[in-house]
């Protein structure tokens, strides 16, 4: 039986010879599905490489979108930070304006309805000045001055004999690793070292505060105000008055703390500021202790 097939012949250029090869349709049919499985499988290969490249390539922009968002969230996080506190000063402060004015608010902002209500003009106006009392800045509405007695309003020393080892701003937290906003300056210093307040004022403050532990506030008139935190001991009492250079205290490592140190900030109208600028112009506390003794404090 004849199978049908294709005849491929050759002739030799010098003889004449012919030369015939026979290929058969099946073979021929084969070759062509080789051809195809292989076109296919070479296809299927190439589209996974580009599916996984763009997969790579969209992975690799989340990421980087991920880095900007985790920047742009810690940013926001040291901004809400300062605007709690100032937000807290300012309640503060409504407090005690009102207080001195004798404005005795709800203790609730008071609704529209109540405002619209048919109340008396004098209590419509107690009303009126204690929301702007509560919403009023220090400067735009209370100013305290130093005290008469006080000789140094500014402060102007350091409160221990040790080295800055965590600066004012934005640092690394060592307890969770984030970043984070850190509202004072950190001074070494062995547990049990005196510390010095760093100018004069009323101490108002003078107990455990959290992760501050055991810290002493201190009120220098001018809406200026010192912290010293992570304390071992207390040396005052709140009320007392203090004079530059006094011993207020005993160093540790109280709160959340790594070690022992001493965290000091300087808070202006209730907002922290960077204390090394008072620190850059001062003298050590060693250097005004005969000072402080000569004046008998």
């Amino acid at each position: 039986m004849n199978q049908q097939c294709f005849v491929l012949e050759f002739a030799h250029s010098v003889d004449g010879r012919i030369r015939r090869i026979h290929i058969s349709y099946r073979a021929i049919s084969y070759l062509v599905l080789t051809l195809l499985v292989l076109s296919a499988c070479t296809f299927g290969m190439a589209s996974s490489y580009w599916h996984m490249s763009r997969q790579v390539s969209h992975y690799n922009q989340l990421r980087t979108d991920f880095d900007h968002l985790r920047v742009r969230y810690q940013q926001l996080k040291q901004v809400s930070g300062l605007h709690t506190q100032q937000i807290a000063s300012l309640e503060a402060l409504a407090t005690e304006v009102s207080a001195a004015y004798g404005i005795s608010g709800p203790s609730s902002p008071p609704s529209p309805e109540i405002l619209q209500a048919d109340a008396p003009a004098g209590v419509k106006e107690s009303i009126k000045e204690y929301n702007f009392l509560k919403a009023a800045t220090y400067s735009g509405i209370f100013h305290r001055y130093a005290y008469a007695w006080q000789d140094h309003a500014m402060p102007s020393l350091w409160p221990v004999d040790g080295a800055l080892s965590s600066g004012f701003g934005g640092r690394t937290d060592p307890f969770s690793g984030e970043g984070t906003f850190h509202t004072g300056v950190d001074l070494e210093a062995a547990v049990g070292t005196p510390v010095h307040v760093t100018a004069d004022g009323v101490v108002t403050s003078a107990a455990w505060s959290g992760a501050y532990g055991k810290r002493v506030v201190v009120d220098h008139g001018n809406g200026i105000e010192t912290y010293y935190a992570h304390l071992s001991e207390f040396r005052v009492i709140p009320g007392e008055e203090v004079h530059r250079g006094q011993v207020i205290a005993l160093s540790g490592g109280t709160g959340r703390a790594t070690g022992p140190h001493i965290h000091y900030e300087v808070r202006l109208r209730g907002t922290p500021v960077n204390p090394y600028k008072y620190l850059a112009k001062s003298p050590s506390a060693a250097s005004t202790r005969a000072e402080h003794s000569d004046l008998g404090l």
